[in-house]
């Protein structure tokens, strides 16, 4: 018997065999000064905001960014009973978990070593999610659970309680022992609780308890203190330094007797000594990281044409995961970026983004969002904590359509939208080889580090064809030519491989898929709040 928990489900063993997709680049909709080329393979040192379907989208990122996103914030869709066109309760459960899985999987991917990944998530499927991650994660690799405090108000027509938080479950791709998470800057409330009533040289400090529980037998001894006056620790306590230890204390003067001479002895902590930022707890409030009706607020405020998210997320929050999980010009990632609040925070605290939204909204109001941030028209949220002043870009992509298409007579098909180019790099990501033409030499146009390239084309390969790519192949080179027909005598080198498309390939993926979202028709909501007075 298996001492593994795992979670299962209707359809949970239904693997999907997603196509790779390749990325087209919309010049007209990226905002930024490079005038790189799709095909020539995207920057990963580029902004990027991506139109379609999530999990294609997460597929084709796989080939160039595979263990190289520092953190990956989401916020899928929360199971309310209205996330789906259909609810059928455990069916719904079920096409949830079904929905959550295969993108889990392919975010862990993504992941680099020392990364984190950031989940909101509420009460409905918190559990079933949490056991879920533990799977594809790793139990150990679990950081812990926040809670948010999403809402102020109660619902007053609520009948039993009304919900005031959410939770963000926090997993390492890697919870070895060298994983840190950043700090939290020290805040000037935190840093006013240190005085200077002694006028110490070294500068403010706070004192803290000098006994400790449960009590140890050589550290319990009596101190005189200054006044003459006699003290023991508490009964069932000790000192928490020995009695030696204590009189080094006493001469640094790092012990604390009050201003007359006669309180317990408490320890000196200064603030020059403490480290420079606080580790966060698990319980985020409001107060500090902001509420449903901040984030509508900040929405309201960008004055864009239309507003379909009832539930956005406060620039605060991510502002908070990301000061704790990442660096500056550290990559994020966000696949469900609904209103762009993951884009537009990073990218004015200085991480390099990528936003994954499947909704037109993308157009009309993730693109409108991410253009004022970068044209500083965007005064809200944290621009003036961060002290953003515009500038930037971002790259926009759409995916391609599927590569291989069913023709009105029955046959599979290359896509005839496919050119020359889109047709070739599309080859070398189902083949393995990263697409990178040679300008030198019309047959590499893609490559796999180990002296093998990719040649793919429309024509017919015959015999004259092979015979002058083997003048300029050289004797340690391969070849893998992928084309439409070939002559069957053709080709005589060991060093050159061909090979039929759309044959070769209908086995490696499902295609003609245009999108995984199993029938989500609305993005996260929640029952209506009461607006804040």
């Amino acid at each position: 018997m298996s001492n593994k928990l795992e979670l299962t489900w209707v359809g949970k063993e239904k693997e999907y065999n997603i196509e790779p997709r390749i990325l087209i680049e919309d010049k007209e909709k990226s905002y930024s000064r490079s005038n790189n080329t799709l095909l020539e393979s995207i920057d990963i040192n580029d902004n990027i905001l991506i139109h379609g379907d999530n999990l294609l989208a997460l597929k084709a990122l796989e080939p160039k960014f595979t263990g190289k996103i520092k953190c990956i914030y989401i916020d899928p869709p929360y199971n309310t009973g209205s996330a789906f066109e259909h609810y059928d309760d455990n069916l719904e459960h079920s096409t949830w978990l079904s929905l959550m899985k295969p993108r889990l999987e392919l975010l862990r991917k993504l992941l680099s070593d020392d990364g984190s990944i950031w989940i909101s998530i509420d009460a409905d499927e918190s559990h079933y999610l949490k056991v879920l991650c533990d799977e594809i994660f790793g139990r150990r690799n679990f950081i812990d659970e926040i809670v948010w405090q999403r809402a102020y108000s109660p619902i007053n027509l609520k009948k039993t309680l009304s919900r005031a938080h959410d939770t963000i479950l926090v997993y390492a791709k890697n919870y070895a022992s060298d994983f840190t998470l950043n700090r939290l800057p020290r805040t000037v409330e935190a840093n006013s609780r240190y005085k200077n009533p002694d006028n110490d040289p070294r500068g403010p400090w706070t004192s803290g308890d000098i006994s400790v529980g449960p009590a140890i037998q050589s550290n319990i001894y009596e101190i005189t203190t200054p006044s003459g006056r006699k003290v023991l620790p508490p009964l069932g306590y000790s000192w928490r330094l020995s009695k030696e230890r204590f009189e080094e204390y006493v001469k640094d003067n790092r012990i604390w007797f009050g201003p007359k001479g006669d309180n317990t002895p408490r320890i000196k902590r200064f603030l020059s000594e403490v480290k420079s930022g606080v580790v966060s707890t698990t319980w985020w409030p409001r107060e500090e990281i902001g509420d449903n009706q901040e984030a509508k607020r900040e929405i309201k405020a960008l004055s864009l044409d239309s507003s379909p998210f009832d539930t956005p997320k406060p620039e605060r929050l991510i502002q908070r995961i990301l000061t704790i999980a990442t660096n500056p010009g550290d990559l994020v990632l966000d696949s469900f970026l609904g209103s762009g609040t993951t884009a537009a925070v990073a990218h004015k605290m200085g991480r390099r983004w990528i936003g994954v939204e499947m909704m037109n909204t993308v157009y009309t109001y993730c693109k409108g969002r991410l253009d004022k941030v970068i044209n500083n028209e965007d005064q809200g949220g944290i621009t003036k904590t961060v002290n953003w002043q515009g500038g930037g870009g971002y790259k926009f992509y759409e995916l391609a359509p599927t590569l291989i298409k069913t023709d009105d007579f029955g046959q599979e098909i290359i896509n005839p939208v496919y050119n020359n180019e889109m047709l070739a790099a599309a080859v070398a990501i189902h083949e393995g080889y990263n697409y990178n033409p040679d300008p030198n030499c019309y047959f590499k146009q893609a490559n796999n580090g180990f002296k093998s390239y990719l040649f793919v084309t429309t024509n017919h390969v015959n015999h004259i064809l092979i015979e002058n790519i083997k003048l300029s192949l050289k004797e340690d080179e391969y070849l893998l030519i992928v084309c439409k027909s070939y002559d069957q005598n053709a080709n005589d080198s060991k060093n050159i491989i061909i090979k039929k498309i759309p044959q070769s390939l209908l086995k490696k993926c499902e295609f003609d898929v245009d999108n995984y979202n199993l029938n989500i028709i609305n993005p996260p909501i929640y029952e209506d709040e009461e607006d804040e007075e």
